[in-house]
């Protein structure tokens, strides 16, 4: 009986001793993240309304830089991908009469943690967090008491995005939809008819706001086609912002269509001296 049990345990030892050198032999595959990267001019059309300063809506045009950084994971590579973006804009808007100019500036940056997953061969959907941080200013020369209003907010939310790989006719190109939007946070926002000059004595209360979809809605919808040639694709895209507060009396509101043109690429990182192993494992961010 003893040697039975002796044999038993002799053969599974063997078992799992086999089996973890397959999982070594497995896990010692080199794994390769390569760094999608993008960089997009934006324009297109801005309306801005802010009761603070007016409230009549202004129209004009609106410009913008962006980037776009896209990884794997590296504790998951497979499921698992990160995306940091980050922008500038300028708006440039007249009121219905043309006689009076107000302007936009802003900074945008989030980041976000997606799991993804491959539905189809060249198929692609994810989705996870995000935690964003807005900050800008509206400007209107004509208001000499008050011509300023700042605008700034620190956010956690949820994105998603499918991503379609393949070839249209001859060309090869990926298609991206990506929603974002931040669900929970704080905005600052002055109460009516409050100078900027009472908040730089002291008066500090009341500046900053719960955000939540009933006082603070912001979207961003981003559609993208990189077609690529080799190593760097030329990227067209279309993105929408829409940026809605109500709070203290004032509404503000910020909504912009642009047009996207950019370049993108993947840019593996190698070491000079070992270079890339043969079994190495490629993961890229969207594909």
């Amino acid at each position: 009986m003893m040697r039975r049990a002796l044999s038993i345990i002799m053969a599974m030892a063997m078992c799992l001793g086999a089996g973890a050198a397959d999982g070594s032999a497995s896990g010692s595959s080199e794994v390769v993240r390569p760094v999608m990267s993008a960089y997009m001019l934006r324009m297109g059309s801005s309306h801005l309304t802010d009761t603070y300063l007016t409230p009549l809506k202004y129209s004009g045009w609106s410009m913008g830089f962006g980037y776009e950084r896209m990884q794997a994971m590296k504790f998951d590579p497979v499921r698992w991908v990160m995306q940091m973006r980050a922008g500038i804009d300028v708006d440039r808007t007249h009121n219905p009469s043309g006689n009076a100019v107000m302007w936009y500036w802003g900074a945008d940056f989030s980041w976000s943690m997606m799991r993804r997953w491959r539905m189809t061969e060249g198929l692609t959907v994810g989705g996870g967090g995000m935690a964003s941080a807005d900050l800008g200013c509206i400007y209107a020369p004509r208001n000499g008491n008050n011509p300023a209003s700042a605008k700034a907010s620190v956010t956690v939310g949820v994105t998603g995005y499918a991503a379609w790989t393949g070839k249209v006719g001859l060309v090869s190109m990926t298609l991206r939809y990506q929603p974002s939007i931040p669900v929970l946070g704080a905005f600052f926002a002055p109460d009516y008819g409050e100078l900027y000059y009472e908040i730089y004595l002291g008066n500090y209360s009341g500046l900053a706001h719960c955000a939540w979809w009933k006082n603070y809605f912001n979207m961003k919808n981003l559609l993208t086609a990189d077609i690529h040639f080799g190593a760097t694709s030329l990227r067209l895209g279309y993105l929408g912002n829409i940026l809605s507060t109500k709070v203290n009396d004032v509404t503000s509101n910020l909504f912009t269509h642009s047009f996207i043109i950019g370049v993108s690429g993947e840019w593996l990182s190698i070491n000079r001296r070992h270079g890339l192993s043969n079994d190495a494992r490629i993961i890229s961010a969207i594909y």
